[in-house]
């Protein structure tokens, strides 16, 4: 997930689907984006700056529900990145687009010493489980995959996101998390991961949409451009994440 794409070949993409080249005064782009999404979209802005010397794009990545939350607030916001639909909903963001999908998987320790092959090991005896609380789309997932599963887990710990729970797995704390398929790419070589059949059923969607009454609508539409183009899907891909298109 930390994987950066070369620049360069997104500023060249954007010149040429913009024909910007500059000029004006300075602005500046909030994008207010899913804690997921800082690699990928820290690369995008960074091409997405080249393609535009006048413009400067500032992220704010947290949790979907609390940043959905603050733009309901007014925090001031251009656009609006959120892991699931109903973080998307909440903050009132209208016409959303799906760029991206992710899956569930389990997170082992190398070598995977509790022997975890699926949801059902999980409930053994022994094996000590971290999940993501709720509202987080790992906890709301976790719930969706175990239900699907008619497994049940008493878990050591509920985490607050994906990075915590991993980091019980990385200190020998926990046996397995139950997080996305790019959580454990970004953390590659500290962790492995284990597939399961019943992730099909907890598949997230990641949507982005303009905040109502941003006055930089031709910059937000620019920036989905870009998240859409085939450039940007490939820094999606090589973080571990579906593109969608359309």
């Amino acid at each position: 997930m930390n994987h950066v794409t070369p620049p360069l070949a997104l500023a060249l993409l954007l010149l040429a689907l913009t024909g910007c080249g500059g000029g004006g005064g300075r602005q500046t782009l909030t994008v207010f984006a899913d804690t997921s999404l800082t690699g990928t979209f820290g690369s995008l802005g960074k091409a997405f700056e080249a393609a535009h010397p006048g413009v400067a794009v500032r992220f704010d990545f947290g949790g979907s529900p609390a940043l959905a939350r603050r733009i309901v607030r007014g925090a001031p916001a251009d656009l609006f990145a959120a892991a699931g639909p109903a973080a998307m909903r909440g903050s009132g963001a209208p016409a959303p687009r799906v760029f991206a999908r992710d899956s569930l998987r389990i997170a082992v320790p190398v070598g995977n010493p509790a022997h975890v092959t699926g949801l059902k090991d999980l409930a053994a005896p022994g094996v000590r489980v971290a999940l993501c609380a709720s509202p987080a789309p790992c906890g709301e997932g976790a719930r969706t995959a175990l239900a699907a599963a008619a497994v049940t887990v008493t878990p050591v710990a509920r985490e607050q996101d994906a990075a915590k729970a991993l980091a019980r797995v990385r200190r020998g704390e926990a046996d397995a998390a139950l997080v996305y398929r790019t959580d454990i790419k970004a953390a590659a070589g500290t962790v492995e991961g284990v597939d399961f059949p019943e992730a099909a059923k907890a598949v997230e969607d990641y949507l982005i949409a303009t905040v109502p009454g941003t006055e930089r609508l031709a910059l937000t539409r620019e920036f989905v451009d870009l998240v859409l183009s085939n450039e940007g899907r490939r820094v999606l891909a090589d973080a571990g994440f579906t593109p969608v298109t359309g």
